[in-house]
């Protein structure tokens, strides 16, 4: 077992090469809009798992996941070469998530924003049931006595 921290320092690093290596050494054209957000490496540093995002449709999400499968060795090998490491993980690329939960969150805020101004546009125009301030004051002690 390693140190978390150490498997930590190493998943930046490989998150870094990786980059780095779609963008200058693998030339397919479906990888080109490819972000590597995050990557997680477990405590004996076997595997590394990268998170990564892609815009558009669903069919240029699944090619651009099809290109990384493809490329996987080119990029396995590309992080051996420049980790100090005594075995390469492999790499296990997932579609990072956070994009779309960030978006249909933000779907959520916007209706409770909506409905928060309709309930202050019909209480504007509201009268109390009761008293304007139904709870007992010091003043109201003094009067009863």
């Amino acid at each position: 077992m390693a140190d978390p921290a150490r498997a930590a320092r190493l998943a930046q690093r490989i998150k870094v090469i990786v980059a780095e290596a779609l963008r200058r050494r693998v030339k397919d054209p479906r990888l080109e809009a490819v972000t590597i957000t995050d990557a997680r490496v477990t405590n004996d540093l076997q595997h590394a798992t990268l998170y990564y995002t892609v815009l558009g449709d669903p069919e240029e999400q699944q090619a651009t996941r099809m290109a990384l499968e493809s490329a996987r060795g080119v990029l396995r090998s590309e992080v051996g070469k420049n980790i100090t490491a005594r075995l390469t993980p492999t790499l296990e690329f997932v579609p990072d998530e956070v994009p779309v939960n960030a978006s249909h969150l933000e779907e959520l805020l916007q209706k409770a924003r909506e409905r928060d101004a309709e309930v202050a546009a019909i209480a504007q125009g509201a009268d109390f049931a009761g008293d304007a301030d139904p709870y007992r004051t010091s003043d109201d002690e003094d009067e009863a006595r």
